[in-house]
């Protein structure tokens, strides 16, 4: 499956965390507080999946999603909050913001919002493909294989 870090100043909620994503095959790397090392780290890493929890709603917390994406810009970040509504999905997913996980944790729904926030981006990307031509035509078996007999 795929690699995992937690961003989360609280160590039971990483650990729990940590728990339903290794049930669900997924492997955690790290985890931590919101510390430089931290971060540093992470990067170091480069984990696919990063779970964070950024507090409060804030500017400083925003500021670390949007620091998260820049330095890893192929990872899929999931907003972990206790409270998520309309405004926060808005101002998170502006700011490179995936998927979202509720507290307190049930496994069932931890993995199921990964799951399908995966199939929804693949899903987008083979949309997306499809509307170019120039996209297209490069996935196709032809382009693919020379020896390809269209």
């Amino acid at each position: 499956m795929l690699r995992a870090y937690i961003l989360d100043n609280q160590a039971v909620a990483r650990n729990l965390l940590g728990s339903v994503l290794m049930s669900g095959g997924h492997e955690v790397i790290g985890d931590g507080n919101h510390s430089s090392t931290n971060l540093a780290k992470m990067v170091k890493l480069q984990p696919q999946i990063v779970c964070v929890d950024i507090g409060e709603p804030d500017q400083t917390g925003l500021a670390l999603l949007e620091n998260l994406k820049a330095q890893l810009p192929k990872a899929l970040i999931f907003l972990v909050s206790a409270r998520i509504d309309a405004e926060i999905i808005a101002a998170a997913q502006s700011r490179g913001v995936a998927g979202f996980i509720v507290k307190p944790f049930n496994a069932t729904a931890v993995l199921s919002s990964i799951r399908n926030t995966i199939l929804r981006i693949a899903s987008q990307a083979r949309s997306k493909q499809q509307d170019d031509p120039v996209l297209a035509a490069a996935a196709s078996p032809a382009a693919q294989d020379p020896n390809h007999p269209e």
